[in-house]
């Protein structure tokens, strides 16, 4: 019983230090250019970037148009779709026509 007892902690463990890795964090810093309830505008070089956001999304200080941020997300996907790898595979053996 202690034997299971330690790996079932162990095993916790190990599942909750690979959870808390998690997804990869990236950064963009620059000027705001609008603020809405679920979105962030930033002007990063030439680029803007809509960034999204909810109300776990911690703010610190006042966030408002033309404030200098520097805002820390993850990507995670909404959907995905899986394309039918034997009609892409039979495109592709099709002979071209002149």
């Amino acid at each position: 019983m202690k034997k299971v007892l330690i790996f079932v902690c162990a095993f916790m463990f190990v599942a909750s230090v690979t959870f808390a890795a998690g997804l990869k964090t990236y950064q963009v810093t620059g000027p705001v250019l609008e603020v809405k309830a679920d979105t962030i505008v930033v002007q990063k070089g030439k680029d803007k970037w809509e960034i999204g956001r909810d109300a776990a999304t911690k703010v610190t200080g006042d966030l408002k148009v033309g404030s200098k941020v520097t805002i820390e997300y993850t990507m995670k996907a909404a959907t995905v779709e899986v394309k039918d790898a034997k009609k892409a595979d039979a495109k592709k053996a099709e002979p071209k026509k002149k």
